[in-house]
């Protein structure tokens, strides 16, 4: 009886992750709501009109909306970017042919590969006596190092951090450095909209008279609380992004190794940001990566991660 309890469980939460595929469309599309209602609010309804005013307010407004309108171009530039970026999937018929354990990129002798090779099915069935070898059970195939399964994407993913259902993707290997731009350039233009609209804010519980309709005022209003609102949400997520940078960690791996010591990838806060960003300045504020960064760090394309070399045989 508390067998099939357990497995009717396990198939909801099975549903649950399958129905998390239909809100795609439905979350972009509220994300391009929010966007055009701040676009209303800020730029329609106030600093528009404000330019036309002459003076000071001129120049202010002209400010306010050039720093807006850079802002929101890097914001979604980050955000369809993470979007549309596959996040990392395992190649096919991808083996182990680095010895992950000594912290060695040489392959593995033959008789080691031969071995690990043929531990596949023990692999699936639980036996874990070789920590090198990860198999995953639903797809049916081995897993690279810090991979891992999403259920709702139904695949394995490469350096999976979480999937989220903002940018109706996961978070992998491929898009982290676009999703962490994405937070970055949510936070200035959510902060920038909270400053300028929080004199009109502060005028609603004034006596002084308010210009503009209804429908004006109403939008004023919710856009600040709106922006207000994710301004410290993401604010918050961005932090501790940034101390999982810091460490060359990810979401799933910050909460799998909370009983390990020694991280055996963490290999000092430079190498781990460039092992996420690069290392050519050029692109650190924009979703892309130089032709040499992608060519000499072997982490960007997922497969590949270097180990620090006081590693003594840790289990992965």
């Amino acid at each position: 009886m508390y067998r099939s309890a357990g497995v009717a469980m396990a198939w909801n939460v099975f549903r649950f992750c399958t129905a998390l595929r239909g809100l795609g469309s439905i979350m972009i599309l509220l994300v391009l709501a929010i966007v055009g209602v701040t676009y209303y609010a800020v730029v329609l309804c106030n600093y528009g009109p404000a330019l036309l005013t002459g003076g000071g307010t001129t120049l202010a407004a002209f400010a306010v909306l050039l720093l807006f309108h850079f802002l929101l171009a890097m914001l979604l530039w980050s955000y369809f970017s993470v979007v549309f970026t596959d996040p990392g999937s395992v190649p096919p018929n991808w083996n182990l042919d680095f010895d992950v354990e000594r912290g060695e990129t040489a392959p593995l002798a033959t008789s080691e590969f031969s071995s690990q090779m043929n531990s596949q099915q023990s692999v699936a069935l639980g036996n874990t006596a070789n920590p090198r070898v990860r198999y995953c059970r639903k797809c049916n195939q081995l897993k690279p190092p810090r991979c891992h399964h999403c259920s709702v994407c139904g695949r394995c993913v490469l350096k999976m951090d979480h999937h989220c259902v903002w940018v109706v993707n996961c978070v992998g290997a491929l898009n982290y450095k676009y999703f962490l731009l994405f937070l970055f350039y949510t936070f200035l233009e959510t902060t920038l909209v909270t400053l300028s609209l929080l004199p009109h804010f502060i005028a609603f519980f004034s006596d002084v008279e308010i210009p503009g309709s209804p429908a004006a005022l109403a939008t004023t209003f919710l856009t600040f609380v709106l922006n207000l609102a994710f301004s410290l949400s993401v604010f918050g997520f961005m932090i501790m992004h940034i101390s999982l940078v810091s460490a060359n960690t990810t979401t799933i791996e910050a909460y799998e190794k909370k009983t390990t010591p020694h991280w055996i990838y963490d290999l000092g806060r430079k190498r781990n940001f460039a092992q996420v960003f690069g290392n050519d300045k050029k692109y650190w504020f924009i979703p892309a990566y130089s032709e040499e960064d992608l060519r000499r760090i072997p982490a960007l394309q997922g497969l590949d991660y270097p180990v620090r070399p006081d590693f003594d045989g840790q289990e992965l």
